[in-house]
């Protein structure tokens, strides 16, 4: 039983190098043979020469050079295993996460989905630190998750490719997944440390995200019921709740950050006041 590791990567080679390390033959306590494919996404095809020099055992391929959903259906299109584990090029795979999902299957053999922990490497210090924190289930967020090759590939066709920007791309795949009533199960075991990363655009980055929540309402409007007003009414409260003592315990770091974060979600919150179903993103 092949498993294919995606590992998506865009002009970030300083960071794949740490995540590739930890996926190699002599880490990884897998017991059994599974395929690495670096997809490369930048212009210039800056990880093929590291790949070919450092890490011979990996396989690397040419992105389509139009974003993070693009890129991991490149590789998944690439892939020879049964599986496929998506893997962020940020991430730190701990050296039991391929045993660890194959305990999960082999204990689940009608499951095609499994989710991994996502935890961090250290407490958060600043508000404009972020990281996909996931570690007790509920959300398959794209950097650590496994799913049977041909569900992904013939019965989902992978990412959706259409999102204006690179977010919810994985929430919509969640949700795909939901609607056909598919089991997803979590495997705590199975984790990876995603280091938290400054987020210096908060503004820009927000937009973008917001842009991409509207096309993703636009393809499920049923959610719009839950992501409304209300949501991002209760989204502000809690900030500005937590504002004074979130900024003592991060000594005011990035607190502009938060201020924005705030402001940005009360505009959301009057938009869906006025746009019961939003106008499409693109």
């Amino acid at each position: 039983m092949l498993i294919s590791i995606i590992v998506p990567t865009c002009n970030r080679n300083d960071l794949l190098v740490n995540c590739l390390d930890l996926l190699s033959p002599e880490k990884q306590l897998a017991g059994f043979d599974y395929e690495l494919i670096v997809t490369d996404d930048s212009k210039h095809n800056l990880a093929r020469t590291l790949i070919a020099e450092k890490y011979p055992w990996a396989r690397w391929v040419e992105g389509p050079k139009s974003g993070p959903a693009a890129n991991r259906n490149n590789g998944a299109k690439m892939a020879k295993g049964k599986w496929l584990l998506f893997i962020d090029d940020d991430c730190l795979p701990d050296a039991n996460i391929l045993k660890a999902y194959r305990a999960a299957m082999e204990a689940n053999s009608d499951v095609l989905v499994f989710e991994g922990r996502i935890t961090v490497d250290r407490p958060q210090q600043s508000f404009i630190e972020e990281s996909p924190v996931n570690e007790d289930g509920g959300y398959l967020w794209a950097c650590n998750f496994v799913i049977d090759a041909d569900l992904f590939l013939n019965t989902l066709e992978g990412f959706d490719e259409d999102f204006p920007y690179a977010a919810m791309e994985d929430v919509d795949l969640d949700l795909r997944l939901k609607k056909k009533q598919i089991p997803i199960v979590f495997v705590k075991a199975a984790f990876v440390i995603h280091p938290w990363r400054m987020q210096q655009k908060v503004v820009e980055i927000t937009m973008k995200r917001f842009k991409s929540l509207l096309y993703f309402l636009n393809k499920h409007p049923e959610m719009a019921r839950k992501l409304s007003t209300r949501y991002f009414l209760h989204m502000v409260y809690n900030a500005v709740r937590a504002l004074f003592k979130d900024a003592v315990r991060y000594k005011f770091r990035g607190v502009w950050g938060r201020v924005a974060f705030i402001w940005l979600h009360f505009y959301f919150a009057i938009y869906f006041m006025f746009n019961r179903y939003p106008a499409p993103a693109r």
